[in-house]
């Protein structure tokens, strides 16, 4: 397998694109928005000029990169000739079987059609294509090209050879990967929402401020970082949602924070709107 479709520019497409393609693999990355695109053209230069000045990747892996990959505002373009595509679009339902239902319209028989999403079912997604066999989830982190795992969820009708292929693409990225049945928030999602949602929790009634927080669980727990400082990075809009899908489908535990909700709602989304548990404007 060496051609890969990255389905949404936002921060999870970019970074499952730039890891592809300075692993090997010629990438198209599609997305609706010419401006999402300038973005992460502008942002892969940058990553690829400080990754390759600091020695993490070498000058033949640039130049490599620059050739391989392309950028595309037409689906059909981007994905009719990949091996595998990797969808990364937001993490609603009915938006992710829509592209799933394009895909399967446009791909070859032979292509794998692979979900990033963190909490939602392959299986119902997969169900929207005539070839439920070769659909798959694969769960990257962000920062992509930084974070080592891949968590990869079989939906009911997923076949032995899509999961070993899924598995080899990850491998090829330089990934880890763990099996997991289909089961709401896989493990990660479904730990990290219950952490921060405590922690939120804990921020609303006063135990310490958001900073002591992190710095405890940093500290005390050995995480690499605070959860309140991982809401932000993910985006406070995304896990709401993340919060509201596990919530309906694992119940009351799950049920999201009131300073989660209200954040979301005063636009306070994190890092990618500049304010969030803490300040970015002036980063």
């Amino acid at each position: 397998m060496k051609r890969m479709a990255v389905i949404g520019a936002g921060t999870m497409g970019r970074g499952i694109a730039y890891t592809g393609v300075i692993n090997g693999f010629e990438v198209a990355l599609y997305d609706i928005s010419e401006s999402a695109l300038q973005r992460a053209k502008t942002e892969f230069d940058k990553t690829l000029r400080t990754s390759a000045d600091k020695g993490f990747i070498t000058q033949e892996q640039l130049d490599a990169a620059n050739r391989n990959l392309t950028f595309e505002t037409d689906m059909v373009q981007a994905a009719r000739n990949a091996d595998i595509v990797i969808e990364a679009v937001l993490e609603k339902m009915d938006l992710k079987i829509e592209v799933f239902r394009q895909l399967d319209g446009i791909c070859p028989p032979r292509t794998i059609l692979a979900t990033n999403t963190s909490t939602l079912s392959p299986t119902e997604i997969g169900a929207a294509t005539s070839r439920a066999d070769r659909c798959i989830a694969m769960h990257f982190f962000n920062p992509v090209h930084k974070m080592k795992l891949v968590e990869i969820i079989r939906g009911l009708d997923t076949s032995d050879d899509t999961y070993e292929k899924a598995k080899a693409v990850a491998a090829r990225m330089k990934k880890e990967t763990v099996e997991v049945n289909e089961f709401p928030g896989f493990v990660t999602s479904r730990m990290n929402c219950l952490i921060g949602n405590e922690a939120m929790n804990m921020l609303m009634e006063g135990v310490a401020s958001a900073a002591d927080i992190d710095k405890a669980i940093k500290l005390g727990l050995n995480h690499p970082m605070g959860p309140l400082e991982l809401a932000d990075l993910v985006g406070l809009d995304t896990r709401l949602r993340n919060m509201e899908y596990l919530h309906q489908t694992l119940g009351e535990k799950y049920r999201p924070s009131p300073i989660l909700l209200k954040y979301v709602k005063a636009g306070r989304l994190g890092r990618k709107s500049g304010r969030g548990f803490y300040q970015y404007s002036d980063d």
